[in-house]
């Protein structure tokens, strides 16, 4: 393994911004655009932080502390975030506390939890109340902090109210908005900028993507994001959305039957992620702004959005990110889709 190392966008950032680390906050949050690589920063920032010969005030790579970094060993670093997320990356919950007696029973075949629970904060009381292992920082990474619970998030903010000595808490989120105010209002806020296009661009080239311009399009801008689309698709505009919009377009219905059972094997979050996205280009479409998303689709999203209802249109997208928080239940896929189309086809008539 090695340790992570900051984005390319990243490093004048972080390195003024760990130029002040003798006279660091006790918590900061960093923030910013999903998929722009806030975590990769984060995870950086620590190693960092723990790095006894640091470059620049960045990780070395080579002494003992940034071995340990890599190989996920160090005794001053904590990671701490869902059991799902935790399962993904095929570690404990929370790295370096004691493991927990086997569960038995309905405990053992409960599914991963989705959220930062109160015993995932508790645990790290006992590692609070040691010295660190080689005298300096000690680094508690959570991520993402949007998956704190009311409970846990209290119990955090009760820590960040008597921060542990030596120790810096690096919260990681999408939006803070989302998080508990008076949790926030404990941190210190580190925005990080979504990097330029030809940044981005150049950047992607070199992880292999192929038709890079599209796939950034589709992911708002944001480049892993992008890899990730890129990894997961075979196209940056799916078929069916162009399926979708061409008859729209004419002022025809489209075939919602036969788009429903093409959807039906397909993950809900995935289709009404492309949804979602579709319709903040018919928005900007119908304000005479560039579409963001979908350029490949600019023309025949233009002609629908010039035959559709403004406010159909903003009622029709808040009622998908509605839908969007059903995606993971147990519904009928078809059924689900087929009344989500139908409900998009509606919103976009005039």
């Amino acid at each position: 393994m090695t340790a992570a190392s900051f984005l390319p966008w990243q490093q004048e950032t972080a390195s003024a911004w760990l130029a002040g680390r003798e006279r660091f906050a006790h918590a900061w949050l960093v923030h910013g655009m999903a998929g722009i690589g806030k975590l990769q920063f984060a995870s950086a920032a620590a190693a960092s932080l723990l790095c006894e010969s640091p470059r620049q005030h960045l990780a070395c790579g080579e002494c003992p502390a940034c071995t340990w970094v890599a190989s996920g060993n160090h005794p001053d670093l904590r990671r701490i975030r869902p059991e799902a997320i935790a399962v993904l990356e095929g570690a404990n919950a929370t790295e370096g506390a004691e493991e927990a007696e086997p569960a038995s029973g309905a405990a053992a075949k409960r599914a991963p939890s989705k959220e930062i629970r109160i015993d995932q904060i508790r645990a790290l009381e006992s590692w609070f109340n040691t010295a660190t292992h080689r005298g300096g920082w000690r680094v508690a990474l959570l991520y993402p902090a949007q998956a704190l619970n009311v409970i846990s998030a209290n119990a955090l903010l009760k820590v960040l109210e008597e921060p542990p000595p030596h120790t810096v808490f690096l919260l990681v989120a999408d939006a803070p908005d989302r998080l508990l105010p008076t949790l926030v209002s404990r941190c210190r806020r580190l925005p990080l900028p979504a990097p330029g296009a030809q940044e981005s661009l150049q950047w992607l080239q070199e992880q292999g993507v192929s038709q890079a311009q599209d796939w950034l399009a589709a992911a708002g801008g944001a480049p892993l994001a992008a890899v990730r689309l890129a990894q997961d698709g075979d196209q940056a505009c799916p078929a069916w959305l162009s399926q979708l919009v061409g008859p729209m377009a004419q002022g025809q219905a489209p075939d919602i039957g036969a788009l429903a059972e093409g959807l039906e094997k397909s993950a809900p979050a995935e289709w009404i992620d492309a949804l979602q996205r579709l319709y903040a280009d018919l928005i900007l479409a119908g304000v005479g702004a560039p579409v963001r998303y979908f350029p490949s689709l600019a023309k025949p999203v233009g002609q629908a959005a010039a035959r559709a209802n403004a406010v159909r249109l903003a009622e029709g997208a808040r009622w998908l990110t509605q839908q969007r928080r059903l995606a993971t239940h147990p519904l009928n896929a078809k059924l689900f889709a087929h009344a989500t189309l139908q409900r998009m086809v509606l919103s976009c008539q005039g």
